[in-house]
């Protein structure tokens, strides 16, 4: 019998109900630690996946049609965010745009992830002048300014949603490299990583068993937060023309689209805005936690 069904037996409790009963002050516990703005970007992100993974289900209008004598009507219960320039539903757009901007943002991510980590791990791992050569060329990268770097990419590859994403992750490389750099180094040096080399491991073994385990976490909590900032790159980037071309809803193309209409349709501008604002604060907000719980 163990130590908790035998305080459930000396205090009347079956050994299953002491058990019940722990679990229960434990998720009591856990609710009681539960933050409520943690709780607010976590419900946020959810529904904007939910937006783009079913966005029939949030509006029956159209994210590309519209009603020409419906042209700049303000928000009202048939549109509660109101009409944009061609009629159309600016609510609808938004949640027809979440899929564009979500997956440009998971593109960004995936590709900085990707590359920058295998040039980081290669790079401690190799050591001397390739690591040299490699954490200068990571230099370079992150001493031109993200956006710039971006629209340089993009005007090379050419204008689009996929096309901005490359470009937006293409200028997160050099972050995800210095940061899988470092944290290989450290976790390289280590005593068991020492233990490991003594003991007759090889080092394609050691570097897969223990060093790369240990030492990817903190890249893997610095790519929720990069989400965030590839959310509002790439909005900038389609602001700025790069990305989606019109018709498309993306997020960034919204706002652009209202920019001429800030005196007379506010909402144009207002409403994605919002949306772009409420995203990005909830996935840094989520990062955060993820650099809490590791420490």
């Amino acid at each position: 019998m163990t130590i908790i069904d035998s305080l459930g037996a000396v205090g009347g409790l079956a050994p299953r109900d002491a058990n019940a009963a722990y679990d229960r002050e434990d998720f009591a516990e856990r609710l009681k630690r539960l933050q409520p703005s943690l709780v607010l970007a976590w419900l946020v992100i959810s529904i904007v996946v939910v937006w783009a993974l079913l966005p029939g289900l949030f509006t029956g209008y159209s994210g590309t049609e519209g009603v020409a004598a419906e042209k700049l009507t303000g928000p009202s219960a048939q549109h509660i965010l109101g009409t944009d320039a061609l009629g159309r539903d600016v609510y609808a757009r938004i949640v027809y745009g979440a899929v564009h901007s979500l997956s440009g943002a998971f593109a960004a991510v995936g590709v900085g992830l990707v590359i920058g980590t295998a040039l980081g791990v290669f790079a401690a791992a190799a050591g001397g002048r390739i690591e040299d050569v490699v954490m200068r060329i990571v230099d370079v990268l992150l001493s031109i300014p993200s956006l710039l770097l971006s629209l340089t990419i993009i005007i090379l590859l050419g204008f689009g949603t996929v096309n901005a994403a490359i470009a937006v992750g293409a200028a997160s490389i050099g972050s995800f490299a210095r940061l899988a750099r470092s944290e290989v180094v450290r976790v390289r040096r280590s005593d068991y990583v020492e233990a490991a080399f003594g003991s007759g491991g090889s080092f394609t073994s050691v570097l897969f068993r223990h060093v790369l385990p240990n030492s990817l976490t903190s890249v893997i909590a610095f790519a929720a937060l990069q989400f965030g900032n590839a959310i509002l790159n790439i909005s900038t980037l389609g602001f700025l023309g790069y990305g989606a071309p019109p018709p498309t809803p993306e997020w960034g193309l919204l706002i652009a689209e209202g920019r001429n209409y800030v005196s007379t349709a506010w909402w144009l501008t207002t409403a994605p805005g919002i949306v772009v604002v409420l995203v990005v604060l909830s996935a840094n907000r989520i990062s955060r936690s993820f650099g809490r719980s590791r420490a």
